[in-house]
């Protein structure tokens, strides 16, 4: 994989899935320096290569996408997805002045355009687009059919049922509390987590049950939802199935036990098969989420090609818009999402360079700032996560910064499925997230009437506080702040008996 929340792994069992100031002077405030601009980075186009580009409208309603549209298609663009709800058009096009020409030809309704990626599309070309998948204002009705549903949940029959094989191994259960929260619930099936992942093993045992078949999707094609009967489920990748697990395995007497077993899944395929993440995957995955009513989503990855994207060059500005537009229009459709803080053992707070980026190509060594931000787990409204180990230590992997990391939770070598019927440790802040997931899913569960904001503060004032400590194995960093929020934890490690309270 090529995503680097996928791409450090080192073993089967370790995957390092592997992700403003003032002073005073003289009795006045004076503001601090401005940011230096970060180094730019070239998103090639020439004549005759199908580049992939987001352009964003001016404002989110039929009309302007419609006179965008247009103006896409005198550029030389093909509308391969509109997204009228928040004003953003996932555009392909083979003219190498796309860019300048619709901003020109648009200028009444086209805010800003940029590229998606620093490679030729590979999937889709404009010749094979005909009608564009249609995405429908209101979120549909959620599907309420899951087979063996009297068999699997309920109190007495929660009673009834042995712990399955592996749970002793599941320490990470004991760290966040959630053994003593599923004695209260496994969560309701009432409520769908969407996995935006690899895909989710469709007839694993430990979760065929849980799977929302109806709303699971593939969104590789080319950001184009697809509702084809095997798409959304995994090719080459097992990081999916893994995630999958760890929120919601069944309590069935086999295998594990999710954090949530109780509550259903739907698998949202935003990973292609080379490994990659690209912004127009990641919108479709949130709109969808948004349009079919889920509760929760979990982001263990970071949106190619960029470990950070930057707001003071003009193509990555206009991705970080249109990936924050669809964040923030699901959120207020009632999703609420969390997202791996990363595995590069990185002071978010600090930004100073980035080598690996783009990663469809060879990364370059460039300078960046604090305005670059890691998306999704930077955007507003999102849970970002930091992993822990056995002893609740930072993970060595794990990204940290005072301020932007949310909460913690175990991600080192954390037991879960994979496909084909099999289990194994993985580790990366891409399985602390997905504990998170399922324990705002057991939140919702028991209070069903709460909305993002809420559970986010009050995920983060239930978290058990953590001071400072060392990782096992040295960042190189000191942990800064109080046991009260600190770089490392945040606001401390997710607590999921507090959540069903």
């Amino acid at each position: 994989m090529k995503n680097a929340f996928f791409r450090r792994t080192t073993s089967a069992a370790l995957c390092a899935v592997v992700l403003a100031a003032s002073s005073l002077v003289g009795g006045s405030a004076m503001a601090a320096p401005a940011a230096a601009a970060s180094t730019p980075v070239d998103f090639p186009a020439a004549d005759g290569q199908l580049m992939s580009y987001v352009v964003n409208v001016k404002a989110a309603n039929a009309n302007k996408t419609r006179t965008a549209v247009e103006a896409i298609e005198a550029a030389g663009g093909v509308a391969v997805q509109e997204w009228p709800e928040i004003g953003v058009v996932v555009v392909q096009s083979d003219r190498a002045n796309f860019r300048l020409d619709v901003l020109r030809l648009g200028h009444s309704a086209i805010e800003s355009v940029g590229a998606t990626r620093t490679i030729t599309v590979a999937e889709g070309t404009p010749e094979g687009i005909t009608t564009p998948w249609q995405s429908a204002t209101a979120p549909s009705q959620r599907s309420r059919q899951l087979a063996n549903t009297d068999l699997l949940y309920g109190d007495a029959t929660l009673d009834a049922i042995a712990a399955d094989p592996r749970e002793s191994e599941q320490w990470s259960r004991v760290q966040i509390k959630s053994d003593l929260a599923n004695e209260i619930t496994d969560g309701s099936p009432d409520v769908l987590v969407g996995v935006l992942d690899s895909g989710i093993d469709p007839v694993h045992p430990d979760l065929a049950a849980n799977i929302d078949v109806a709303n699971s999707v593939n969104c590789t094609d080319a950001g184009r939802p697809d509702t084809s009967p095997t798409g959304w489920f995994p090719t080459n990748s097992s990081h999916g199935t893994h995630v999958a697990g760890i929120i919601g395995a069944a309590r069935n007497g086999v295998g594990i036990v999710g954090v949530a077993p109780g509550v259903r899944m739907a698998s949202v395929k935003v990973v292609n098969d080379a490994g990659s993440i690209y912004p127009e995957y990641a919108i479709c995955g949130f709109m969808w989420a948004g349009m079919k009513g889920m509760d929760v989503t979990n982001n263990s990855y970071y949106v190619d090609p960029m470990q950070f994207w930057c707001g003071d060059q003009p193509d990555q500005k206009a991705v970080l818009t249109a990936v924050e537009r669809a964040v923030k229009w699901s959120t207020k459709q009632g999703v609420v999402h969390a997202a791996a803080a990363g595995n590069a053992s990185y002071d978010l707070a600090n930004k100073t360079t980035d080598d690996v980026s783009p990663n469809d190509i060879a990364g370059i060594e460039r300078e960046i700032n604090n305005d670059c931000k890691d998306i999704p787990t930077e955007l507003e409204g999102v849970v970002t996560v930091a992993s822990t180990d056995q002893a609740t230590k930072l993970s060595s992997f794990s990204n940290r910064g005072l301020d932007v990391i949310d909460v913690a939770a175990p991600g080192s070598r954390i037991l879960s499925t994979l496909p084909n019927n099999t289990y194994g440790l993985l580790s990366g802040t891409s399985m602390a997230s997905p504990q998170v997931a399922g324990v705002l899913a057991l939140m919702k569960s028991a209070h069903p009437g709460m909305k993002p904001k809420a559970m986010i503060a009050t995920l983060r004032e239930q978290a058990q506080d953590h001071e400072c400590v060392a990782p096992a194995t040295p960042t190189g960093a000191t942990c800064t702040g109080t046991a009260l929020n600190n770089s490392y934890y945040g606001e401390g490690i997710v607590n999921a008996l507090k959540a069903v309270l």
